[in-house]
């Protein structure tokens, strides 16, 4: 083989090998491998403290988590456990901020 097609080849090679890394990566409106696991892990963390909360277990409070965002939906009785659910959630390990949907019903 010729030198340029050998180098041809072997550039072929690595651009192939380095396409899969690429969808890896996160962008804005997409989460990377690795921030799909974090978020899952701070979503059953919140949910587990919501549920260890004597105010909060009995309550049907939806918990979803982006790039470290958690979203709180739902309805709970009273302004103070909407107040207490954002507490509970924004002190949970991995959350970077709280956002919170929770309707008073």
């Amino acid at each position: 083989m010729c030198r340029h097609t050998l180098s041809a080849i072997t550039a072929a090679g690595l651009l192939c090998a380095g396409v899969p890394l690429l969808s890896c990566s996160s962008s804005r409106t997409h989460e990377s491998t690795g921030e799909y696991v974090d978020d899952s892990a701070i979503t059953t963390k919140v949910k587990a403290a919501i549920l260890e909360d004597p105010a909060l277990k009995s309550l049907q409070i939806s918990v979803t988590t982006y790039k470290g965002v958690v979203q709180l939906s739902g309805f709970v009785d009273s302004k103070a456990m909407v107040d207490r659910a954002a507490e509970v959630a924004g002190k949970v390990s991995g959350v970077r901020e709280v956002k919170n949907d929770l309707i008073v019903k």
